[in-house]
């Protein structure tokens, strides 16, 4: 799908050279730098990746728009979509759009939904990556004297290495240690007095209920929690809180189409998610019609790199859902925020002809879990039994906490999902620790019809 090319990219642009003479870190850059500058670099990729690459050449020249048509950023809305299956089928380069020799690294998604897609950067590519991440540690309040626990997963997956350079950048000691071992994790927390853990949600569920099952609470330092890859409601955060003794939990974004994790993080207000505007345009659209959603909706991200040499991104189609906030964040951050994501659009139930998305469960018993001891674990099951679709929901006890409640409890989680969602599912309440615990991701549809 990738045309080889053994000399220099061609055809390039002056927005790059434009782009850099926007100091981007600084909080006092306005709305009208920021339009120029995403101006220039959505030209320059179009630019890009049109001369440098045989699958967007075919694709922009089908769709009937070439470069010089971007003009505005409201020309966006001219440009086709990518998608993951554009990634896949490109495989093992897709959209690669430099020459090979000018790869400096690759890196891989996990496969989980088929092939792997496989993402190549250059020495810029790498740069860019670590300096906008490094924002996200320095949103977090982490940089020079501070001792950082990595537990993500190194090799192909962007994360350890995406974590650690850039924490390295910021000017803090990384602590490499990985996923897993457990015993290790609890150690180097005591013994090297790690003050930020860097993982998965369900890695800093697991990781603070061992912190408070070994009672090492009083002899760790650990202040910051930085998590992402999958969402976490607002019950799983007070519990990994409370668990940890942990004073800030920050919820940071990315994904490896992306460079990887790093695209967005929450400030200290944890009133949204600031995302790179300099380095990426986001836009929110309805995943059925594909046109901007209206204010405060839940729209998908569709995301277009303004920087991207080696793997560039037209209208990426994320899958992520979420809202757009407007206004400017108390915080003082001049980028833009989203909420926290509500799930994918892929990970839809079609349950009874109704369209559920598993966050909209997590937000209800988030909410129910404010006045009643439920812990943020559940995991939903659908069959398909005597001709009819059955959906049950097992949620776990708080520990310690007297399962005389459960029944009220139950039906108090059933009747709200029935008013809210128009479903009726079955409720079991189930003692704590029952649901499986995980390192990276926690599985939470079992679809069995």
């Amino acid at each position: 799908m990738n045309k080889e090319k053994d000399g220099p990219v061609s055809h390039e642009t002056h927005a790059q050279e434009d782009m850099e003479e926007i100091q981007t870190d600084s909080p006092t850059m306005d709305n009208t730098q920021l339009k120029r500058l995403q101006t220039e670099g959505l030209k320059w990729t179009v630019n890009h990746a049109y001369n440098n690459n045989q699958f967007y050449r075919e694709k922009f020249d089908a769709h009937g728009v070439k470069p010089s048509d971007i003009k505005t950023l409201r020309d966006i809305d001219r440009l086709p979509f990518t998608t993951a299956d554009d990634l896949r089928t490109g495989y093992p380069f897709p959209l690669l759009s430099v020459p090979h020799h000018k790869v400096v690294r690759i890196h891989s998604s996990s496969g989980t939904t088929g092939k792997r897609k496989i993402l190549a950067y250059t020495a810029k590519d790498i740069d860019d990556w670590t300096q906008f991440f490094a924002r996200c540690y320095e949103m977090a309040g982490v940089g020079p004297g501070n001792r950082v626990q990595i537990a993500v997963g190194y090799g192909m997956w962007t994360a350890g290495a995406g974590f650690q350079t850039a924490c390295e950048t910021a000017g803090a000691m990384a602590v490499p240690i990985g996923p897993g071992n457990i015993d290790m994790q609890c150690q180097f927390l005591i013994d090297l007095q790690v003050d930020v853990l860097c993982c998965t949600a369900s890695m800093a569920l697991l990781m603070s209920e061992e912190i408070k099952k070994r009672g090492i609470r009083d002899k760790i330092n650990l202040k910051t929690i930085i998590q992402g890859s999958e969402r976490c409601s607002d019950a799983m955060r007070r519990a990994i809180l409370e668990n940890s003794g942990a004073r800030q939990l920050y919820d940071i974004t990315g994904m490896t189409e992306l460079y990887g994790p790093g695209t967005g993080i929450d400030c200290h207000l944890h009133q949204g998610i600031h995302y790179w505007s300099d380095y990426f345009i986001f836009e929110f659209l309805d995943p059925d019609t594909l046109e901007p959603v209206r204010e405060g909706e839940i729209g998908e991200i569709v995301v277009t790199t303004l920087r991207k040499e080696a793997s560039p991104l037209i209208r990426y189609r994320t899958r992520d859902l979420t809202r757009f906030i407007n206004g400017p964040c108390k915080c003082g951050s001049p980028y833009p925020r989203h909420d926290r994501i509500l799930g994918r659009s892929d990970d839809m139930i079609i349950f009874k002809g109704v369209n559920i998305y598993p966050g909209q469960i997590d937000e209800i018993l988030s909410e129910i879990a404010q006045n009643y001891p439920i812990s943020s674990e559940f995991d939903i099951t659908l069959r398909h039994t005597e001709g009819r679709d059955t959906m049950l929901i097992r949620i776990e006890r708080e520990p310690d906490c007297d399962p005389a409640q459960d029944q009220e409890i139950e039906t108090l989680i059933r009747n709200t999902i029935r008013s809210r969602l128009i479903v009726s599912p079955d409720v079991t309440i189930t003692d704590y620790g029952m649901l499986p615990r995980s390192e990276r991701k926690s599985r939470r549809i079992y679809d069995k019809r």
